[in-house]
């Protein structure tokens, strides 16, 4: 086994979306080939109504797959296909936006005014830009929870892991999508398939993630390039760990524990073209895109129907 290194790090950064909403982005709209199959993760996470409460009006997608998962609060949906909803605590979206829909997310907070969740951004491949929108929604009693022995817990939304797999399916990229809790002192090696690009999203607790290489007692921040990363802030710090090649990571959590998503994909390697919430592979299709929305035509009749 060959532990994956910690090739990036860095915080999620402030960012306004939506009609206002505050949240703490991750990555997004930048190099695309660095996440690849992934595009943009936020994390939504307010205790204030009048930070989230605008919500995401009506917006259009087209060419990417997104992914909701809601910790506290509630999230109100509604589409162009006349589908409608609420996600609560622990539910999943995992909307295929194909080849165009319209729709919204309202954020409300829960008895304490509290909302957090995040959005994730798959790409979809050429071939499948253009195929029809559709919507997974899981709820929270539906996804497997995984204890291992030393109390280390496994959340499974996609993908398989130590036995379990997750509900949601038939997804391009063809991802693994775990929300991972280590125990304070507990030192755990997670498996990672050798040919995904993989990440972490620390958003609870400290800890520290070591490659093979890692001369055992160095203790550094944030450090990469065969030295361990440590992560202090027992907030969680809304720290994002880019990994090298290598089919298992290695961490160790601090004295209250740590969380993170942990979250891999194969790459799909073909030309981006992405204005705002639209990715095609060129631009003519981004112009063909916007010019749909002008005129009228962007949402299309199922195909074959």
């Amino acid at each position: 086994m060959s532990v994956r290194p910690v090739t990036h790090t860095g915080a999620a950064q402030p960012t306004l979306e939506g009609a206002g909403v505050k949240l703490h982005r991750a990555f997004g709209f930048n190099d695309p080939t660095r996440h690849d199959p992934f595009l943009l993760f936020d994390d939504f996470r307010n205790e204030r109504p009048e930070d989230y409460q605008a919500g995401f009006p009506w917006h259009p997608h087209r060419g990417i797959e997104t992914i909701t998962y809601v910790l506290a609060g509630t999230v109100d949906h509604g589409d162009s296909l006349g589908n409608s909803g609420t996600l609560g605590a622990g539910d999943i979206q995992w909307m295929t936006a194909g080849r165009g829909i319209m729709h919204q997310e309202m954020p409300k907070g829960d008895a304490r005014g509290r909302m957090h969740g995040f959005q994730l951004w798959a790409n979809l491949p050429s071939s499948l830009k253009m195929t029809d929108p559709r919507y997974q929604d899981v709820p929270a009693a539906e996804i497997p929870e995984i204890i291992d022995d030393d109390g280390t817990t496994v959340r499974v939304i996609c993908g398989s892991f130590w036995g379990k797999r997750g509900p949601v399916d038939g997804i391009a990229a063809d991802p693994a999508y775990l929300d991972v809790f280590v125990p304070a002192g507990r030192t755990r090696r997670l498996p990672v398939d050798t040919y995904r690009q993989a990440f972490a999203y620390i958003f609870e607790g400290s800890g520290s993630f070591r490659d093979a290489s890692s001369p055992v007692g160095i203790l550094t921040e944030k450090s990469v390039g065969g030295e361990e990363l440590h992560i202090r802030d027992q907030s969680g710090d809304r720290t994002l760990v880019q990994f090298g090649t290598g089919d298992e990571i290695t961490v160790t959590a601090g004295p209250l524990g740590i969380r993170f998503l942990l979250v891999s994909g194969k790459p799909i390697r073909e030309p981006v073209a992405w204005h705002g919430p639209i990715v095609m592979n060129t631009r003519r299709e981004l112009i063909d895109a916007v010019t749909e929305l002008r005129n009228g035509t962007f949402i299309k009749e199922r195909i074959g129907g």
